[in-house]
C-alpha cells in the first residue's frame, strides 16, 4: 500500500507544480500584453513604464526641494518626498486601474487558463516593479547630486514596497468586483484615492502628528507601510509606529475578501 500512497502524493504535488507553472506563464503573457497595449513599441517603447513615474515623481520632488534643508536638518526633503510619492503611486495605479480591468480585458476570459485574479495580479506586479525601478533610479540620482544618502535599510525598504504592492493588489480585487456590479462604485474610486493621499503618511511621519490624530492614523495599514518605508530610507528615522505583522494580517484579510468578491462577481460576467 505504501508505494500507491506515495505515487498519489507525488501525483498531487506534481499537478500542483504544473498548475503554478501554467499560472506563471499566463501572468507573464498578461504582463507583456499590458506593456504592449499601454506603451507600444514606438519611441522608447517599454521604457515608458519607468520613465513615466520618474517624470511625475521628479516634479513632486522638485516642489518639495523648496522645503529647505530637511526636517530639523536630519534628512533632505527630496528623497523623502520621492519615496512617499512613488510608493503611493503603486497604491493609486493598482487600485485606479482595477476599476476598468474586467471591462477592458473581458475577451481574455474566453481562454480557460486566464482568470480575473491573473489579470489583477499581472497589473499589480507590473506597477510594483516599474515604480520600484523608477524610485531606485531617482534615489540614486539624489545621492549623486548630494541631496541624499544610500538607503539605510535595504531589506526593510524592499519589504515596504512589497507590502504596498500586496496591500494594493488585495484591495483591488473587491474594488474591481464592486465596480463591475455597480457603476456608481467606480465613480468614488478616484476621489477616495486622492483624499487618501495627504493622510496616507507618504509626506509626513506619525511622530510629527499631534494626538489624538496620531493614534487614529497609526491604525491605518497604509500609514504603517509609509512609516516602514521612511524608516528604511533614512538612518536618522526609527519609527515605532509600524508593525510588519499587523500589515501582513491586513493583507491576508483583504486577500481573502478579494478572492471571495471575485467568486461572487464571476457568475455575473457574461462573455457574449
Amino acid at each position: 500500500m505504501r508505494p500507491v500512497s506515495s505515487t498519489r502524493a507525488k501525483g498531487g504535488f506534481s499537478t500542483l507544480i504544473q498548475g503554478f507553472d501554467v499560472q506563471r506563464h499566463v501572468i507573464g503573457a498578461l504582463i507583456m500584453r499590458e506593456l504592449h497595449t499601454r506603451y507600444g513599441r514606438e519611441n522608447i517603447g517599454y521604457l515608458w513604464m519607468i520613465v513615466e513615474p520618474m517624470l511625475l515623481a521628479a516634479a513632486v520632488g522638485a516642489l518639495h526641494a523648496k522645503a529647505g534643508g530637511g526636517h530639523a536638518g536630519i534628512f533632505h526633503p527630496v528623497p523623502f518626498a520621492l519615496g512617499g510619492y512613488c510608493v503611493f503611486m503603486i497604491f493609486r495605479s493598482v487600485i485606479g486601474r482595477s476599476e476598468t480591468t474586467l471591462e477592458a480585458n473581458k475577451p481574455l476570459l474566453y481562454h480557460r487558463t486566464v482568470t480575473l485574479f491573473d489579470m489583477l495580479l499581472a497589473r499589480a506586479l507590473l506597477e510594483g516593479a516599474a515604480t520600484l525601478a523608477a524610485l531606485v533610479i531617482l534615489l540614486a540620482g539624489t545621492w549623486a547630486l548630494g541631496m541624499g544618502a544610500p538607503i539605510a535599510r535595504p531589506l526593510t525598504f524592499i519589504g515596504a514596497v512589497l507590502l504596498m504592492t500586496w496591500f494594493a493588489f488585495a484591495l483591488s480585487m473587491p474594488v474591481c468586483a464592486a465596480s463591475y456590479l455597480s457603476k456608481a462604485v467606480g465613480k468614488f474610486v478616484h476621489p477616495i484615492i486622492y483624499i487618501a493621499m495627504p493622510i496616507s503618511g507618504g509626506f509626513f511621519l506619525l511622530a510629527w502628528i499631534p494626538q489624538p490624530f496620531r493614534g487614529w492614523l497609526s491604525w491605518s495599514p497604509l500609514n504603517q507601510i509609509f512609516e516602514m518605508l521612511h524608516t528604511s530610507q533614512f538612518e536618522a528615522i526609527e519609527s515605532r509606529y509600524f508593525d510588519p505583522l499587523y500589515i501582513v494580517e491586513w493583507c491576508l484579510a483583504l486577500t481573502l475578501v478579494g478572492l471571495l468578491s471575485l467568486r461572487v462577481v464571476r457568475p455575473h460576467v457574461h462573455l457574449t
